[in-house]
């Protein structure tokens, strides 16, 4: 198991010695995954958070009718704290989880265990500090996208997706971006036609 791209991602927020780096050995497990392969189920509690080495995953939760929403996605190229992957809520608290995390492309992925990540906070507390600071950043980011879902106009929420996930832009399918907009695949293309026609 490769363990670099892990501690690469650690040390851009903060430097680990090699006895950390050590400790982090035993603690992580490596797996590969299916296009299309779940590694959380609605209705199961979330039991790992998981680093997205390589390729690509959604989270999503399904309506009563049936429409899948996608609420965020993880990909190797995107910002630091994009690269996680997880139902926090459910990961702390043991609790079933409302989302599923689907690959959308063959992945490879690391993964740490809620006792795991709870060993290495006490032993390793610079990466309590890192964790503090990936999850501040995605609570910004849901904020964020809260206040865009009720106050931005479609074409402005597609505009902030292209700034906030400029490499999946042009990655995903449209139909998956469409759901994390809102909108339908027909409307995204639309937006897309006028946006080009104006440039």
């Amino acid at each position: 198991m490769n363990l670099q791209p892990l501690t690469d991602h650690f040390e851009s927020y903060l430097p680990l010695t090699d006895s950390e780096k050590q400790l982090l050995n035993g603690r992580v497990s490596e797996r590969h995954i299916r296009r299309r392969q779940s590694i959380l189920q609605e209705g199961f509690p979330c039991k790992q958070y998981t680093f997205v080495v390589k390729g690509c995953f959604r989270m999503f939760a399904v309506d009563t009718k049936g429409v899948e929403h996608n609420i965020l996605f993880a990909a190797e190229n995107e910002r630091p704290e994009g690269r996680w992957i997880a139902d926090i809520g459910s990961f702390h608290a043991g609790t079933p989880s409302g989302f599923f995390i689907e690959a959308i492309e063959p992945s490879v992925i690391l993964q740490i265990e809620q006792q795991d990540l709870y060993f290495l906070y006490l032993n390793i507390p610079k990466l309590d500090r890192i964790f503090k600071v990936i999850v501040e950043n995605k609570f910004v980011e849901l904020q964020n996208r809260i206040l865009q879902t009720i106050s931005s106009t479609a074409q402005e929420r597609y505009l902030s997706f292209l700034k906030q996930y400029p490499a999946l832009a042009r990655r995903l399918p449209n139909v998956q971006i469409a759901s994390y907009l809102g909108i339908t695949p027909e409307f995204l293309s639309k937006i897309r036609k006028e946006l080009a026609a104006a440039s």
